[in-house]
């Protein structure tokens, strides 16, 4: 059984949930971080010296940290050919949008958007470097919907890890209700999404136990 650190609320730990939920993997899920604490634990160290979450353990191998090698590595391990393609050339395809959606997308809207609006007091933001952050996110955004005009899935035809490492983060950005632009394509694929049971179950979780 994989043994999963991290609490619901984090965004890394709803990716990594959102993959175990779609392979239909059984799982244990342990709240640590923010005000669950557990950390700074010498037992938690001994899993993730960097004291951070999540970590998985499958079975007794040792224990995996950072969301995208975890990811990797559950689809390397239990996901069909259609998620994580066996081809090197069409696995590169996925991995090339999983790698962007983590890499160009998620770091624009995390801290400088979500952060400051969510878990940073109102009267500490500053509300034009947010609205130019809203305006760098969009347009990445915009590639996507590019992507998504043509295609149902943002790496091809089939659901894949390119899906789980970017489509968890617009529960948050659509729910903040921050858009500017009109973006047909990535709503209409954002909405079919929210049709999967584990996506209901593991990403439209709320955060307001993360506002201040």
């Amino acid at each position: 059984m994989l043994q999963v650190w991290g609490r619901e609320t984090s965004s890394n730990v709803q990716a990594v949930m959102w993959c175990i939920g779609e392979l239909g993997l059984d799982y244990q899920r342990y709240d640590y971080g923010h005000h669950f604490g557990g950390l700074d634990s010498d037992a938690f160290y001994r899993l993730n010296p960097n004291r951070t979450i999540p970590v998985l353990q499958d079975d007794n191998h040792p224990p995996l940290w950072e969301s995208g090698a975890i990811l990797r590595y559950l689809a390397c391990r239990y996901a069909p050919d259609t998620f994580w393609p066996k081809d090197i050339y069409a696995r590169c395809e996925v991995d090339r949008w999983a790698e962007w959606a983590k890499v160009s997308v998620t770091s624009l809207f995390t801290q400088p958007i979500f952060w400051q609006l969510v878990r940073t007091p109102a009267e500490d933001r500053d509300l034009t470097a947010i609205q130019q952050a809203i305006a760098r996110f969009e347009d990445k955004l915009a590639i996507a919907e590019q992507q998504l005009s043509q295609l149902p899935f943002l790496a091809g035809e089939h659901f894949s890890l390119a899906d789980i490492q970017f489509g968890h983060l617009l529960y948050r950005y659509y729910q903040l209700g921050i858009g500017q632009q009109d973006f047909p394509s990535l709503e209409a694929y954002y909405h079919r999404l929210t049709q999967r049971p584990a996506y209901q179950r593991h990403v439209m979780v709320s955060y307001q136990s993360l506002q201040v």
